[in-house]
């Protein structure tokens, strides 16, 4: 069978639009369903909403498109030393009986333990930050969606949100005054897709929209914490036993 790559039409940009894909979930459709979102974020989620998961054929699926996403974020976390600094928090009378059990020098453990947290860290947060925000998203939609498109309106303005966020997620996942004023303008961004994205949708009164983006920013903190205690069980009980 004749690779793709090999064919004599394929192009040097369409070899790496499908090495992209393969290795990032990242082809020319999530490409342009990633401009379009931060360019017309509402108009987006219309065609979502309205013609089906793929607007018609015009866009990438939202959850596709988020987890393409989440595959540059696991990345950048990677890059940056993945979840030590979340392991260097703990109380030393929790970890020093763990690492003592494992029989593992406290470098081995740490490793184990920070390698499967980096790697389950980003999927189990988007799991409980799309379960934070469907059922808020339903109340809100005048159309009274259904579960199965409000979750996909959720993994919408996920998208909406981590689109332009990638600039800055880099500086994010470091420490320091850096790290914490590039959590604020995430933050931030988040208040602001909310508001471009659900316009006439998801709100019709600014004051009120401004009043819900908040709401559900605070329900995605909670998300985030909670969702992060079974990241931190995964990566204890993998230095423990792995």
């Amino acid at each position: 069978m004749t690779d793709p790559a090999d064919r004599p039409d394929a192009t040097p940009r369409s070899g790496m639009s499908d090495l992209s894909e393969d290795s990032l979930g990242f082809g020319r459709l999530e490409l342009h369903t990633a401009w379009q979102v931060l360019r017309h974020p509402r108009a987006v989620l219309d065609a979502w909403m309205t013609a089906g998961s793929t607007g018609g054929g015009a866009y990438a699926r939202p959850l596709r498109l988020y987890l393409g996403l989440n595959a540059i974020l696991m990345l950048l976390l990677f890059l940056q030393g993945g979840s030590d600094r979340y392991l260097s928090g703990i109380p030393a009378s929790i970890l020093e009986p763990l690492i003592s059990a494992s029989g593992k020098s406290p470098d081995a453990f740490m490793a184990d333990a920070d390698g499967w947290m980096s790697l389950t860290l980003v999927p189990i947060l988007s799991l409980f930050y799309a379960m934070a925000t469907a059922p808020l998203l339903r109340w809100w939609d005048p159309e009274n969606l259904g579960w199965k498109r409000g979750f996909r309106a959720a993994f919408a303005y996920l998208c909406a949100w981590t689109v332009p966020m990638m600039p800055i997620a880099w500086w994010a996942y470091g420490s320091g005054p850096v790290g914490q004023l590039a959590v604020a303008g995430i933050m931030v961004l988040g208040v602001v897709a909310f508001m471009r994205m659900g316009a006439g949708r998801w709100w019709r009164s600014p004051i009120v929209g401004l009043g819900k983006a908040m709401l559900l920013g605070a329900a995605l903190q909670v998300a985030a914490l909670l969702g992060f205690l079974p990241v931190l069980a995964i990566g204890l009980a993998a230095g423990r036993f792995f």
